[in-house]
């Protein structure tokens, strides 16, 4: 037998349904279903033979260097849940179709590299992989699989056919084993700048994995939300060219005359009294009393506006990236029905 013809002729279920990935990798139980016997299979990954055995039950069907493809295959293998006693979850999916791997989903910097992220190794420098399972599961990390136990599974994007965590959640798990300041900002940096993902998003992950209390996570994240408000301010210019609403004034706070300071908006367009505020808040780890207020801040401070009969839209950064044109209708709709509404009281405009 030979690597070109790896499985025995009188396997009795042919392979025309599996990809070429998976004829390359498979698991025992799979061998065994398609007639290879464990005997057969000892004697194939003999040392100098045609397979080799990665991972404990998942072999790879040639004598050279895995590829990041079967890597990943492999890792999937050995931690996907079997659904029926020795008859793994895995490839069994019509041409064309995903496998399917039960209760396992690619994390950390594996999972950053296959979002497109450009700031992580590559996949062929990474010697392990991190997947996660259930917190129950009896499984051990082992060669190229290290396990992440989880109390609940993300629900996993598919990518290029596999089950990959959401980009908060795989910068998270990431992060958890950096120290370097640095290669953590650059990675928070590009999810934000790279339109993966909101601040707020993030650092809801960050804070579930109490990773807000280490410095220079820390320092990263106060990095990405300047970095976030940033971006979420040019989409709101964006927003205004675009689709052709009248020039606001930019970063500017109001005050009554003579009076107290009202707070700093975003935009104010004066003739039709209507602000624009970006929500850029995110929760932070034992901040629960700073947020909470904060939030009656921005309360108060729009209750107050509403009294003097000016209108307040708020817009987050993720309405911002994800639906700009409704965005600007809900100004533009502000914006119109001025004319029906009594003048607002007058008040002073300043620079921010």
């Amino acid at each position: 037998m030979n690597h070109n013809a790896p499985l025995p002729p009188l396997s009795p279920r042919p392979l025309r349904h599996l990809s070429d990935v998976h004829r390359r990798v498979m698991t025992a139980a799979q061998l065994k279903s398609h007639g290879v016997p464990p005997a057969e299979m000892n004697e194939q990954c003999r040392p100098g033979g045609p397979w080799q055995q990665i991972l404990p039950g998942v072999l790879v069907l040639h004598p050279g260097p895995p590829t990041s493809e079967e890597r990943l295959h492999a890792v999937l293998m050995y931690a996907a849940r079997e659904r029926t006693p020795g008859v793994p979850s895995q490839p069994n999916a019509g041409e064309g179709h995903a496998p399917a791997y039960a209760e396992a989903v690619i994390t950390g910097l594996a999972a950053l590299t296959l979002h497109g992220f450009s700031a992580t190794p590559p996949l062929t420098a990474l010697d392990t992989i991190d997947v996660l399972v259930p917190r129950m599961r009896r499984l051990r990390s082992t060669g190229c699989a290290r396990i992440v136990r989880t109390p609940a599974l993300p629900t996993p994007e598919q990518v290029t056919g596999l089950p990959v965590a959401p980009v908060p959640r795989a910068l998270a798990d990431a992060v958890a084993d950096l120290t370097d300041a640095g290669a953590v900002r650059r990675l928070l940096t590009e999810a934000v700048r790279g339109g993966h993902c909101e601040p707020a998003s993030v650092v809801r992950e960050l804070n579930r994995a109490k990773l807000l209390s280490r410095p220079h996570v820390v320092d990263a994240v106060d990095s990405l939300l300047a970095e976030g408000r940033a971006i979420a301010e040019d989409r709101l210019y964006e927003m205004v060219h675009d689709y052709g609403l009248p020039d606001p004034v930019w970063n500017v706070d109001l005050r009554l005359p003579g009076g107290p300071h009202l707070g700093g908006l975003d935009a104010y367009w004066p003739e039709q009294a209507v602000a624009v505020e970006l929500d850029t808040r995110a929760p932070r780890q034992g901040h629960r009393q700073d947020d909470d207020a904060l939030w009656s801040e921005y309360a108060r401070k729009r209750e107050h506006l509403e009294r003097l009969g000016i209108t307040v839209v708020h817009l987050t950064p993720k309405k911002l990236r994800d639906a700009m044109e409704q965005q600007a209708a809900v100004v533009r709709t502000a914006l119109m029905a001025a004319a029906d509404r009594d003048p607002a009281a007058y008040v002073v405009v300043l620079p921010r």
